[in-house]
């Protein structure tokens, strides 16, 4: 009898020790303030290749290769995406913005966890998310063609010169 109390004892200890014990302490997203806006990391090209490879692994699935947001999964989850391919798309939401939607997630969007990404290569990754616009061939836009006057078949190919 005096076994098994004790066994019960000791698991209760060492779950009250375990729980009460403190832990590595997650990184918590800034509080955002009017200065805290701008992305403090700077798109240098050994971050920039992880924010790819980050896009390609967490984000392209629902948003496109290309940030498009036209992919099966969206449509089959009811969800609208905003074309980042569109330079207008992220127009006037600031940084601290897209890392709160990332770090957190939004709507059905699952947060990018601190363990997967630090929050220098989701600041990096927002780099990538506002370049995916300049990475698209720029429109041309159409020009009508000027008027080709029609050569008749026995007139000189060069007019003669006047004097």
């Amino acid at each position: 009898m005096l076994k098994p109390l004790l066994f019960f004892s000791a698991v209760v200890l060492l779950g009250i020790t375990a729980s009460s014990a403190p832990g590595p302490e997650p990184q918590k997203a800034a509080a955002a303030s009017a200065s805290d806006h701008k992305n403090p990391v700077k798109p240098a090209e050994k971050a920039q290749s992880r924010a790819k490879e980050l896009y390609g692994q967490d984000c392209a699935v629902c948003h496109g290769e290309t940030g498009d947001g036209k992919t099966d999964l969206a449509k089959d989850m009811g969800v609208t995406l905003g074309d980042w391919t569109d330079p207008k798309t992220l127009d006037g939401k600031p940084d601290q913005e897209l890392f709160d939607a990332i770090r957190n997630g939004k709507g059905k969007m699952p947060p990018e966890g601190v363990g997967r990404a630090k929050d220098d290569e989701v600041r990096s990754l927002i780099h990538y998310i506002r370049g995916l616009a300049k990475s698209q061939p720029a429109a041309v836009p159409e020009t009508p063609a000027a008027p080709v006057a029609p050569v008749a078949p026995d007139a000189p190919a060069v007019p003669p010169a006047s004097n």
